[in-house]
């Protein structure tokens, strides 16, 4: 008996070994049409092996997946997002601080890529390529036409660095083409935009997104401008969408004693976390004011926030855009990732200034910008709405409200004196950035005699811009009105005069003339001359 049992006994293993096998199969194929045999992960598994074994046609599974990755992800809140492979370096790229490229600014006008700028030390600058100059070719391809777009152009110019790329440049002084051997370089993606004193005593800096280098940026300007006799200090965060949470925590530390809350995050996986100022700060006792609109948004909420609940500056403009969502990058084996809404963050007075969002519903969430410009809100802080039952304190004792957005102390609406329809067409259009630079090539060599935005601004404003304008939008669709022309004259020139400053100068002289009407910055200067940076504390606290 022991020798039979000892010749049978791997046969019948082997035989129960394959009839386990055909029985797993079996019931893996029909329980995918059972209810809950499977986990979820399991079931998108069984899904595609079904397509792929069983529908009529051959299918792109990978392009199924990422035809459904997006969609799914579409069912949470509005801010987490799916990021294909192919997108994410360029999508990183903005808060990273720097990209491998060829150092210019470029514009795409009459089908042609020309050059705005050059970076100063950059590779294009060290290889004589010049403001002004038209690329035709890209490593002995001709790259112009109508079907050459900025991410095309950003696909050939950017690169690795060390990389290489041969450009052909048409310069208006060069009968022939000019060839040049560009090696790629470290490209800075700067986010502190400008930084100048408004008047003795003042500074002021633009601020467009919170990036990896955003920190010392910002310390860097505002050396500089304490170095140049600036006291006060306007912070513009208009237009800024956020960015790293920690670039903002270390920027508002610059303002605050010791011990202060700055924000506080929390989510179902993530256990409350806490920031507070470590007193190192360098600027803890001058006045601040922070600007802010209906597009700053994030790590422009939790400054502006931290800022205001503690009583440390004034918020002056619009109410701000209601992002109270913290976001994680989730990368997967193929490149690409998952940006997924990990926790809400607080102001220190407790209120999350999240707006209101339903899931899956983005188009909805979408529309909160355009329907408050319908509300009247733009226009009538009475046209806001806030909500009492989310009513907080600040450290001193004055009243905040949370449910949507940082509402300013100071309250200044939108500026449409001057906006008329001819106005709005050369806008719309693009023809006073178009005149502008061309303008501007056509006069470089007067106009590079100019250091400084004041002797340019005086010079131009000695020139017949508007007249000229008003005939170059004529050949180009949008007929003279003269009328409305007349009402829209101070906007028209100074938006001339600011893009062909900035053509020649750069965004150090883009800046102060174009904002040379700006009554939100005009308010806030107001206040500092008049040293009432400080918030106003409630006389019954």
């Amino acid at each position: 008996m022991n020798k039979k049992t000892f010749i049978w006994l791997p046969i019948i293993i082997a035989v129960a070994m394959v009839a386990g096998l055909y029985i797993g199969r079996y019931y893996h194929q029909t329980s995918m049409i059972g209810p809950g045999f499977f986990s979820t992960h399991s079931k998108i598994e069984s899904l595609l092996d079904i397509i792929n074994s069983q529908y009529v046609d051959t299918v792109d599974s990978k392009q199924l997946v990422e035809d459904v990755m997006p969609k799914i992800i579409g069912e949470l809140d509005p801010h987490s997002a799916y990021i294909p492979a192919k997108d994410l370096e360029s999508v990183n790229e903005e808060l990273e601080g720097s990209f491998g490229g060829i150092g210019v600014q470029f514009s795409i006008l009459n089908d042609t890529i020309t050059v705005v700028s050059v970076i100063s030390g950059g590779p294009s600058e060290k290889v004589g390529i010049l403001p002004g100059d038209r690329i035709i070719a890209v490593n002995d391809t001709s790259f112009v036409g109508k079907e050459i777009t900025n991410e095309k152009v950003m696909g050939k110019l950017r690169g690795p660095k060390g990389s290489q790329v041969n450009l052909s440049i048409k310069r208006a002084s060069s009968k022939t083409p000019l060839e040049f051997d560009v090696v790629r370089g470290d490209i800075p993606v700067n986010s502190v935009d400008v930084s100048f004193k408004i008047n003795e005593k003042t500074g002021y800096l633009k601020i467009s997104k919170f990036g990896r280098t955003t920190y010392d940026e910002f310390m860097n300007a505002l050396a500089k401008l304490k170095k140049e006799g600036a006291e006060k200090y306007i912070i513009d965060l208009r237009g800024n969408t956020g960015g790293y949470m920690e670039a903002a925590i270390n920027m508002v530390n610059e303002f605050l004693p010791k011990g202060q809350l700055i924000v506080y995050t929390e989510g179902k996986a993530f256990k409350r976390e806490e920031a507070y100022s470590n007193g190192t700060g360098a600027f803890q006792k001058n006045q601040v004011i922070i600007l802010m609109d209906e597009w700053s948004a994030s790590a422009s909420e939790i400054f502006a926030g931290a800022i205001q609940d503690n009583d440390r500056g004034l918020i002056i403009g619009r109410r701000s855009f209601g992002k109270g969502l913290v976001q994680q990058q989730i990368p997967f084996s193929d490149g690409s990732a998952i940006r997924l809404t990990i926790a809400r963050y607080y102001t220190p007075s407790g209120r999350s200034i999240q707006k209101n969002y339903e899931l899956g519903k983005n188009d909805d969430y979408s529309q909160d910008i355009m329907n408050r410009f319908l509300h009247g809100e733009f226009d009538s802080k009475d046209s806001i709405k806030l909500n009492t039952e989310l009513r907080y304190k600040t450290l001193n004792g004055r009243d905040v409200y949370g449910g949507g957005g940082i509402m300013p102390d100071i309250f200044v609406p939108r500026d449409t004196i001057g906006i008329t329809s001819y106005f709005n067409s050369v806008v719309n259009t693009g023809l006073i950035y178009q005149f502008a630079f061309k303008y501007s090539d056509e006069h470089r060599e007067t106009l590079e005699k100019y250091k400084n935005y004041q002797d340019i601004l005086r010079y131009m404003q000695k020139q017949p811009l508007l007249n000229e304008f008003v005939i170059y939008a004529a050949k180009h669709g949008v007929k003279p009105r003269p009328v409305y022309i007349n009402i829209s004259r101070h906007l028209i020139t100074n938006q001339l005069y600011a893009y062909i400053a900035r053509n020649i100068l750069g965004d150090e002289a883009f800046y102060p003339i174009l904002m040379t009407h700006d009554n939100t910055l005009l308010k806030a200067v107001e206040i500092l001359n008049d040293n009432k940076g400080f918030p106003v504390l409630p006389v019954d606290r």
